[in-house]
């Protein structure tokens, strides 16, 4: 038997509340343990003092005080007006109203009750409506804002796959700002690489009802010295009806080295900018295939 548990039974034990086997071992750990011996004594000078203390009697007016006080309590209940609901509903039984009378109270009581929680729910619905779509709206900017930051930061990435991830995120904006269409246009006339700049291109046609956007698709014609890009662009200038790039566009003709694609594609555009009507198509001469001059057609012989 260890210390902890003797000294928790040494007020059992002092008591006599312990069985007899219990008893027996702590007695035995007591003969042991010097340190439990002291404890022991501790508790029992502990528990002399207390035997030692009186009881006190209780006052022989008690009695008489309590019941007199219990009287008091219930007359102040009983004169007390009873506003329960049960005190209410019984009061209301007590008095002779016909049944009738009675049943059209209630009747109007229920069709008043409604139309207050009509009228209360049709004013609340209105402003918590109104106050969730501003929410809505909030967030949706909120959203726009942060897809244009992260357009214009990935528009400076060397990557050309993060610089056309850029360029995809202008299909989501609702409406780009002027620093998204600043760098667009930007783009358009410097990236390097040639994939980018078309879809820069693809991107900026829908926002061509911008005057900015528009012009600055017709400056773009000078910087272009790709031919998938210049004939993007002459298929751009016809779609938009734009005549001001005719001027730019004969400028570009006289670049030397002009692919002949691109150089038929753009006399095309000026026909058809200039006059409203599309062009008729060319056929070229494809380099895998030989001319052959058409045979004269032998005269036929006629019999005599």
């Amino acid at each position: 038997m260890n210390c902890e548990r003797t000294k928790e039974q040494l007020v059992d034990y002092l008591s006599s509340q312990l069985s007899a086997s219990e008893q027996v071992t702590l007695s035995a750990h007591l003969a042991e343990c010097a340190n439990c011996r002291e404890e022991l004594q501790a508790v029992e000078r502990v528990w002399q003092t207390l035997g030692k203390v009186p009881v006190p009697e209780p006052s022989p007016h008690i009695r008489p005080d309590f019941y007199a006080m219990l009287a008091t309590f219930k007359e102040s209940v009983d004169t007390a007006p009873d506003y329960s609901l049960k005190g209410l509903w019984q009061r209301w039984l007590a008095l002779e109203i016909p049944v009738p009378l009675l049943r059209l109270v209630y009747s109007l009581c229920l069709i008043g009750v409604g139309l207050i929680g009509g009228y209360w729910l049709s004013g609340q619905r209105t402003p918590t409506a109104t106050a969730d779509q501003q929410k809505v709206a909030a967030l949706a900017a909120q959203v726009d804002d942060m897809r244009q930051v992260m357009m214009l930061a990935l528009m400076e990435n060397p990557s050309a796959t993060e610089r056309l991830r850029a360029v995809g995120y202008t299909k989501q904006l609702d409406g780009p700002d002027a620093r998204v269409v600043e760098a667009l246009l930007t783009t358009l006339n410097q990236d390097p690489n040639v994939n980018v700049r078309l879809a820069t291109l693809e991107a900026l046609t829908p926002l061509a009802q911008d005057p900015t956007v528009r012009q600055g698709l017709v400056r773009a014609l000078r910087h272009q010295d790709s031919p998938l890009v210049q004939t993007a662009l002459a298929d751009a200038m016809v779609q938009l009806q734009e005549r001001r790039s005719v001027k730019p566009l004969r400028e570009l003709l006289k670049q030397e080295n002009l692919d002949q694609s691109v150089k038929s594609k753009i006399e095309q555009t000026i026909q058809t900018l200039s006059t409203g009507r599309p062009a008729e198509p060319q056929t070229l001469p494809r380099n895998d295939q030989t001319y052959t001059s058409p045979q004269p057609e032998r005269a036929a012989t006629l019999a005599v």
